[in-house]
């Protein structure tokens, strides 16, 4: 038996789940451009196990949204899996956000899934997975333009989802096979089955060391 606590944090969704073998059992979360994080993931831990009446000593892995995406918001999500992990004396287990994006569109009538998370101006972070997520372009920050993605739009059906969906419209606006779906967003609960093969696999992360997936340096943003 594995009972895993999953969480996400990556983006403005703050998000906890609890899986048992690999099927959901208890979810809360709560999507605010405020950023909540800091205020909500141990209530929403809490309220979790409540919810599928375990406590923390019946976790067996804590598995973590990885990145890229939010500086603050990974810290924080990093942060308190690696604290939980040290005090139950359990395994960590890292997970790509933008894999457990891309698993919300598994298996549907399209060619090429493209979860793209945005960063700055007219840049995002994105990564290519075939329908049976198969990663078939590594992850990566890029500017948009009019040639984004024209490798896999060529080839067949491609669908853009996530928060940097929105900012591709218009560059990408003369592409009638590219699909989006821009209000999807990262949740715990799409980390379920991904967790699950990992703790099969003991397919762990050192708790020490382990670090999030920033992609890029954090810049602080003054106001003018």
């Amino acid at each position: 038996m594995a009972i895993i606590l999953n969480l996400e944090t990556a983006t403005t969704n703050c998000s906890v789940s609890i899986a048992e073998n690999g099927k959901l059992i208890a979810l809360k979360e709560y999507n605010s451009a405020d950023y909540s994080h800091a205020e909500q993931l141990h209530l929403f831990i809490e309220s979790a196990l409540r919810d599928a009446n375990l406590s923390l000593a019946n976790i067996e892995a804590i598995a973590v949204s990885k990145g890229p995406g939010s500086y603050t918001g990974l810290r924080i999500g990093v942060s308190a899996a690696k604290g939980l992990c040290y005090a139950l004396d359990i395994p960590l287990i890292a997970i790509s956000t933008l894999k457990s994006m891309a698993y919300q569109a598994k298996g549907e009538p399209i060619d090429f899934i493209i979860p793209v998370l945005d960063a700055r101006r007219m840049e995002v972070y994105s990564c290519v997975f075939d329908t049976h997520l198969n990663e078939l372009r590594p992850t990566k920050a890029e500017l948009i333009d009019a040639y984004s993605f024209e490798a896999y739009s060529s080839q067949g059906t491609v669908l853009l989802l996530g928060s940097g969906a929105e900012k591709c419209k218009e560059p990408l606006k003369s592409k009638p096979n590219i699909k989006y779906r821009t209000a999807l967003i990262p949740s715990a609960k799409d980390m379920v089955s991904l967790s699950f093969k990992k703790f099969k696999e003991n397919n762990f992360e050192n708790v020490a060391y382990f670090e999030p997936y920033y992609l890029k340096d954090f810049m602080l943003q003054k106001k003018l």
